[in-house]
């Protein structure tokens, strides 16, 4: 099953940091990132910049649809305000089918600021002990996962001891 994880880092560079490392760890077969997008939030700057790596939608890659859609929802829409409201339920509702619902919509948004950076990764097949030693002393935060509760907690007490 895939999982959809999204870990916020303190600096602007720390998402494409941690991206090249999984990039490497998929060579060696300890992990399986069928899609990705970074999002980097320069200071000063009103909105976040957006790159998604894989343009084409291959076999378990999200659309640039579905991306543009929850980045939208996430970092644009405030500035956009409530003239499109009413159609923003229909848009969240699909969202929660893959375990994005309001909580995790006000988290990312809370957490994801001028100055930070932060990794989308739809994933599968991690192994877990060897992600984590490779992701070790690197500063960020595990910001929510569609996972099970115990699978995410394990990822939690993996990650901690960074």
């Amino acid at each position: 099953m895939a999982s959809l994880t999204v870990l916020k880092f303190p600096t602007e560079g720390g998402a494409e940091q941690v991206l090249s490392t999984l990039e490497s760890l998929q060579k060696q077969q300890l992990i399986t990132i069928l899609d990705a997008a970074t999002v980097t939030w320069p200071e000063g700057k009103k909105k976040p910049r957006i790159r998604q790596l894989y343009n084409l939608t291959g076999a378990g890659a999200l659309s640039g649809a579905f991306w543009g859609m929850l980045f939208g929802l996430l970092f644009f829409m405030p500035f956009v305000g409530a003239a499109i409201g009413a159609s923003m339920g229909a848009l969240t509702g699909a969202f929660a089918d893959v375990g994005i619902d309001d909580a995790f919509i006000k988290e990312v948004q809370s957490k994801v600021t001028p100055g930070t950076s932060a990794l989308f990764l739809m994933s599968t097949g991690a192994v877990l002990d060897r992600v984590s030693e490779a992701l070790k002393g690197q500063p960020f935060e595990l910001i929510a996962s569609n996972l099970s509760a115990d699978q995410e907690a394990k990822l939690r007490e993996y990650f901690s001891e960074n």
